[in-house]
């Protein structure tokens, strides 16, 4: 699920992956230095750093989300041009519904209507 978060500091971060992310799970990130502890809290984490043009390191890689966030940046710039801050969840929730949905956009439409 894509939430707005205020920062992307270790103090914000690392409650909200607590709360989702079971422990032992494999967390791959970019190098932000603010994921560079997650191990300590009983991850299994590894990184891409993309900064030396590292898009995959063995398992780790971020391409899929990279994806994501691609797909949600060509959607405000063709349909949106602009967001507010103020309604950035609400922007974000159709995104990621639209995103779920790509392999099957017949159903779109009809299940749209039906969460009303």
């Amino acid at each position: 699920m894509t939430h707005v978060i205020p920062n992307v500091r270790r103090k914000t971060l690392y409650p909200i992956i607590q709360s989702k992310v079971a422990k032992g799970s494999t967390i791959s990130s970019d190098e932000l230095s603010s994921y560079a502890t997650l191990r300590n809290l009983g991850y299994t984490h590894g990184t891409v750093e993309h900064g030396s043009e590292q898009w995959v390191n063995g398992i780790h890689h971020v391409n899929a989300l990279e994806g994501y966030w691609a797909q949600i940046k060509r959607s405000i710039k063709g349909t949106h041009i602009h967001v507010s801050g103020k309604h950035m969840g609400k922007y974000l929730g159709e995104f990621e519904f639209r995103y779920n949905m790509r392999g099957a956009p017949q159903f779109m439409f009809s299940r749209l209507l039906s969460a009303f």
